[in-house]
């Protein structure tokens, strides 16, 4: 009898450890289910990256429009470089576009913080009749790239590029103070032959001039101009006070920060030679490269020091 007691004590024991156990599996199982498997959330920008092909661009308005890779590029190179220019220029200039949006992992806006974009409709309203026409040399400028893009060491290029400069484009580590090394300082004398602005005079008066740089009076010197190789304008003293040539040409609004300048009393002249930034591909000088009859590569290749052309 006692035997028999024993033996149901050591059953129910048994009994009960193997039921505690079987618990344990099922809310062991349980919870690393839920850790594996947590709620999604949708995330439209990570909707866009899910697809290779798709731009989300952040249009000036607020809305977000998500579109095509190639119609976008297509937008870009409409909206960047003048429709007048020749293929290969506009091949250049759909490549660098591409890269560049993909450099940004294809979240963009549409101005000129990223690239300026502009829709069909937009296209339309700005070309009039020659809609048609202009539209079908675009397309065939970008089609004629497809899939092609800028990499350094395997990654995609910040693919910077600006409208002309003066015989010499900017280094990016004087400009933007960040050392690149394919966005370096190259020869560029083919803007002068197809730029009949390239040299531009943009006057102030002392006042002028003082009240943008937040000066109390009006300012009587401008000395001391010092500049790269390259010709742009490294530091400029005005009125004892040092200023680096982007800071002037940004306070000033300077088409570029490559000028000279002349005092004549209270007024002031800056002349100012080519536009923009200075730095990656100059796109008058894509354009004089073009008519002087070589290709789109070898114009990128110019222009962004030690790259791969690839298509992918």
């Amino acid at each position: 009898m006692i035997f028999l007691r024993n033996g149901i004590k050591l059953l129910t024991v048994l009994m009960m450890t193997v039921t505690a156990f079987l618990m344990w599996l099922d809310l062991s199982g349980k919870s690393v289910h839920e850790k594996a498997s947590p709620p999604k959330k949708t995330d439209a920008k990570k909707e866009v990256l899910a697809n290779k092909h798709t731009v989300a661009v952040e249009r000036s308005d607020g809305t977000m429009l998500t579109i095509d890779l190639e119609d976008y590029v297509r937008g870009v190179v409409a909206s960047e470089m003048p429709v007048r220019f020749e293929s290969e220029a506009l091949k250049a200039q759909s490549v660098a576009a591409r890269t560049f949006a993909l450099q940004r992992n294809l979240m963009v806006d549409d101005t000129t913080s990223s690239q300026v974009y502009k829709s069909d409709d937009e296209l339309k309203a700005q070309w009039g009749d020659s809609y048609e026409t202009n539209l079908a040399k675009i397309k065939a400028a970008v089609k004629a790239t497809e899939g092609e893009v800028l990499t350094y060491d395997g990654d995609y290029i910040t693919a910077a590029f600006f409208s002309s400069c003066d015989g010499k484009t900017n280094n990016a580590g004087e400009y933007w103070e960040k050392s690149t090394p394919y966005l370096v300082s190259v020869d560029s004398p083919w803007d002068a032959q197809v730029n009949d602005e390239l040299i531009q005079v943009q006057e102030f008066t002392a006042s002028q001039i003082a009240q943008k740089l937040g000066f109390l009076n009006p300012i009587q010197s401008i000395t001391d101009i010092q500049r790269y190789d390259s010709g742009y304008v490294k530091s400029i003293m005005i009125d004892s006070i040092t200023f680096s040539g982007r800071e002037l040409r940004e306070k000033l609004n300077l088409r570029s920060n490559k000028f000279t300048v002349t005092m004549s009393g209270s007024d002031i002249s800056f002349q100012v030679a080519g536009f923009g930034h200075g730095i990656g591909m100059s796109q008058y000088g894509a354009e004089g490269m073009a008519k002087a009859g070589k290709g789109y590569k070898e114009i990128l290749l110019h222009y962004y020091t030690g790259v791969k052309l690839e298509k992918r």
